[in-house]
């Protein structure tokens, strides 16, 4: 447990706001994509990344610099 406590510190926090219709349409993933409400969201948010071509393209830039 102490390991994963440390994994976390290294993480960036943000709050964000949703309407309640868009609250529900996540909720709908819980389960799926994750199984609290962080885990969903940022799944959500990194397979979007992933569809944008946006995780690739840096993933490579960051091979050429290398």
């Amino acid at each position: 447990m102490g390991r994963k406590r440390k994994e976390r510190a290294k993480c960036k926090r943000v709050q964000v706001s949703f309407t309640d219709d868009q609250w529900r349409l996540i909720e709908k993933f819980k389960g799926i994509m994750g199984n609290d409400d962080a885990e969903v969201v940022r799944n959500i948010v990194l397979a979007w990344l992933a569809e944008k071509s946006v995780v690739a393209e840096t993933v490579k830039k960051g091979a050429k610099q290398r």
